[in-house]
């Protein structure tokens, strides 16, 4: 692979901003500095000042692989990924089958072989019955195990306390938990068709029925088994302000790089974006679970992502067809596509003021990168793999012909952006140059240094 050279940049990276050059060879980020000069047959890519960030890592997202592709597939969604800047994805377990052994693990990796444009990790998932799978997981094949202690799909709602004392007490990898109470849930739904019918529920209702008392509920539950077995516990798409109490304030890592949280915390760019104002526009093209909630919990999700008590900004991107969406209310499914404009919407947040670059820099690639060993990715360090995003200064709207995303739509449609996505590095390799993808999906399969 001939190499590239990318001038006069402003690199972001580890909480500075700078002026720099950086080249890549081999696939990987080969040097930093100053005034660095072309190589012969080395390409030269003029930065002209414009931020030059280590690519997205996305540890949610759900890419319908197996099973469920008419939503979408692994090529599909990470090719929408790529043209959003981020670069490497950590898959959910809830497909068809769902992903609750080492052989369907690895079924779900030699699928994405050569399908992939992104790196990826897939998830191992827990269900009241498969104990022995979770205990003998090999830690360096996996980001960590997924645990549903609220409603979900399949044979993947994990309700037994002994199951869920034992899951607790023997993985062998960080547990990912989606935390909503299912019979709090139950209960208030009966509670809503009671009253309405079920002909008279709304979209707009949706943050009453997935109740904010649910996710408290679940995530209290949740911290109080990884406190008694000393797991180290990430809690996915924190939706409510009552739950940031929950959890430790501080640095990530400390001073050597280590991380020293053993219970983190993720929030979902969707829940900085929206609020229970924004159903009366979109209805079910932002009914997710959790529930996109009021406009106050927007707010001090954002302070938490800027006191260090929320960790982690990815997407749970979840797409559904058009068709599913546009069902009534109890009937369309929950989740959101957001891959491709996820990293624009959080850079929002700098030209609103409200953030600035390195911290969602820090939340969206740092720190997935340390909290799950993913081994050298998501800087931009020497030595380290050239997973890369070259951000514009040029404005971008959102346009349902634009989306690459197999489900064809967005919640963004008629959103214009400030910035845009100029080019996507993946290996050193270019994969969209700001209007297209090119080249090939080579994606590789992440690795975890445990």
């Amino acid at each position: 692979m001939s190499g590239t050279l990318i001038v006069n940049a402003r690199l972001v990276n580890e909480g500075r901003q700078y002026e720099g050059d950086l080249r890549i060879a081999d696939g990987r980020i080969a040097q930093i500095g100053d005034g660095l000069q072309a190589r012969p047959g080395e390409e030269v890519v003029d930065a002209a000042g414009r931020w030059l960030l280590p690519g997205m890592i996305d540890d949610q997202v759900h890419f319908r692989e197996p099973g469920l592709t008419h939503k979408g597939d692994v090529a599909s969604e990470s090719a929408a990924a790529v043209a959003g800047g981020l670069t490497s994805f950590m898959d959910m377990p809830n497909t068809n089958p769902p992903t609750l052994g080492a052989a369907a693990l690895e079924a779900k990796y030699a699928a994405a072989r050569g399908r992939a444009w992104a790196n990826h990790g897939f998830y191992l998932g827990a269900s009241n019955d498969n104990l022995e799978a979770v205990r003998t997981l090999d830690p360096k094949t996996a980001p960590g195990i997924k645990v549903f202690m609220g409603a979900s799909t399949g044979n993947m709602l994990v309700d037994d306390p002994d199951t869920l004392d034992g899951i607790f007490r023997e993985a062998p990898t960080p547990i990912i938990t989606h935390c909503e109470d299912t019979p709090t849930i139950d209960a208030t739904m009966a509670a809503f068709k009671a009253r309405y019918g079920e002909d008279g529920l709304t979209p707009a209702m949706h943050p009453d029925i997935r109740s904010r008392q649910a996710c408290i509920k679940s995530t209290e539950l949740a911290l109080s088994l990884a406190r008694r077995h000393g797991t180290r516990l990430h809690v996915l798409h924190i939706s409510t302000a009552d739950e940031l109490a929950l959890f430790e304030r501080g640095p990530l890592v400390d001073a050597a790089g280590k991380v020293r949280k053993r219970i983190t915390a993720e929030t979902c760019i969707h829940f900085l974006r929206f609020d229970r104002g924004d159903y009366a526009r979109l209805g079910n093209f932002i009914k997710c679970n959790p529930a996109i909630k009021d406009a106050s919990d927007r707010q001090a999700l954002v302070q938490a992502l800027l006191d260090d008590v929320i960790d982690v900004l990815a997407t749970d991107h979840a797409p559904h067809t058009l068709e599913e969406k546009q069902r009534p209310y109890l009937q369309a499914p929950s989740g959101l596509p957001l891959v491709q404009y996820a990293l624009l919407a959080a850079i929002e947040l700098v030209h609103e003021g409200r953030m600035d670059i390195a911290r969602v820099v820090q939340k969206t690639a740092h720190a997935p990168a340390q909290l799950f060993d993913v081994a050298q990715r998501g800087f931009l360090r020497e030595g380290y793999w050239a997973d890369l995003a070259l951000v514009d200064d040029a404005p971008l709207t959102v346009r349902r012909e634009d989306v690459l995303s197999k489900c064809g739509w967005s919640p963004f449609e008629g959103t214009t952006f400030r910035s845009r996505i100029g080019a996507t590095w993946v290996n050193g390799r270019l994969v969209w140059n700001g209007r297209e993808l090119v080249g090939s999906a080579d994606g590789q399969r992440l690795e975890f240094a445990r």
